[in-house]
């Protein structure tokens, strides 16, 4: 899951950006609601975390705009106002949904797993393919009832070739869905991250690489 925090206090983005981030996320941060906006039509967001509470262009104009320009992410709004009618109106304006501020890092990971859910095909919350299973909220995989040690990475790709259903997933979409914008698109990350999912999934192979267009399970 690819997930987009514009806030414009850096040290709070930062340590949202880090949990987000142990929990299997590739994280970006945007500092103003002009920046956001950027970020927002260069890459394919699953959620947007969004303060509401943005100095110079307000969070409900970036709300508004994002939803003008339509597409499929989804958008948490925050704000330190808990009012009844701040979430409405948070709510009115086109946000999924709504957070007060100081809240609970778990319910921030709860509320933005359930967007990422509504942001593409209803997946289950376990995952099958043969003697392989993942787990996606516990972050835990198995195959033939041995416990994989994934790092994070290996996790998201390993969901995102689940999620595809035998389909066939470009390296580039691995590559815009499971990593930030601080990789370097010319490297080999998605090739050797696949490499060590394969070895660690052990025999019989499971990902087949399709020559020209990705891989699938």
């Amino acid at each position: 899951m690819r997930v987009l925090v514009i806030e414009d206090h850096a040290e709070l983005a930062e340590t949202v950006a880090v949990g987000l981030q142990r929990e299997g996320m590739a994280v970006d941060i945007a500092l103003d609601g002009a920046a956001g906006l950027r970020q927002a039509a260069v890459y394919d967001y699953d959620v947007i975390v969004l303060d509401r509470d943005l100095p110079g262009l307000h969070g409900d104009r970036v709300c508004e705009k994002l939803v003008e320009e339509g597409g499929r992410t989804r958008v948490l709004m925050l704000t330190a106002s808990a009012g009844i009618e701040d979430r409405v109106a948070g709510l009115s304006l086109g946000a999924d949904d709504y957070l007060p501020k100081p809240f609970a890092f778990a319910e921030l990971i709860a509320r933005i797993r359930a967007l990422g859910r509504r942001s593409q095909p209803a997946l289950a919350p376990v995952m099958r393919s043969g003697d392989l299973t993942l787990d996606t909220g516990r972050r835990i995989a198995h195959r033939a009832g041995r416990r994989l040690e994934l790092s994070t990475k290996e996790l998201a790709v390993l969901e995102l070739l689940l999620a595809a259903r035998s389909s066939v997933v470009s390296p580039e979409e691995l590559l815009a869905r499971a990593w930030d914008e601080a990789v370097d698109p010319f490297s080999a990350v998605v090739k050797v991250t696949i490499s060590r999912l394969r070895r660690k999934l052990g025999d019989p192979p499971i990902i087949e690489t399709v020559p020209g267009a990705g891989y699938r399970i």
